[in-house]
């Protein structure tokens, strides 16, 4: 037992970071994605034994399953929004970068939840087409799919933050 407790210790230490910046730009809220990687442990730990060779990858299905059930469960609730989401945020000298990356969080939450998750996995984990379709559990066809017509929306709601890119002829974030 102890060995699979230290696998799934190291296993922690060494991808929680990164989990967690998945959990928050899929939650697009702090303290939800905290709890979302939480029950994603959670699960992931009980399972531990019978995870075969990519802890990661389960993982990260476990995260996206959980955050698209999430977004279901809260879509059927109505919920008041608040009147200023960042209050409590301080605001420094870069406030630039707060702005592109509120609108990037804003842009991403406007996103149906399986568009985000595509988004998310494709670009910001830099999976593969492959492995975010083994992750959500579609064919490649429904990643591109949803990757492109999330991108389209991005840039038709960011056009400040997507630059032409020199080398492809394609559009790209800066």
């Amino acid at each position: 037992m102890g060995d699979a407790r230290t696998g799934f210790d190291e296993f922690v230490r060494a991808r929680s970071a990164a989990l967690l910046r998945s959990a928050y730009l899929l939650t697009t809220d702090r303290q939800e994605a905290e709890d979302l990687l939480q029950e994603v442990l959670e699960r992931l730990y009980v399972k531990w034994r019978r995870i075969d060779g990519a802890p990661e990858a389960y993982a990260r299905r476990i995260l996206t399953n959980q955050a698209i059930n999430r977004w279901r469960r809260r879509s059927r609730r109505v919920r008041e929004a608040p009147l200023y989401e960042h209050a409590d945020e301080a605001v420094d000298d870069h406030a630039d970068q707060l702005a592109v990356r509120g609108a990037v969080l804003h842009a991403l939450r406007d996103l149906p939840m399986r568009q985000r998750a595509a988004v998310v996995l494709r670009y910001l984990d830099d999976l593969s087409e492959a492995d975010t379709a083994r992750i959500m559990g579609c064919s490649v066809g429904t990643v591109k799919s949803h990757t492109s017509r999330a991108l389209a929306h991005l840039r038709s709601t960011l056009p400040d933050v997507f630059v032409p890119s020199s080398d492809t002829g394609t559009r790209s974030e800066r």
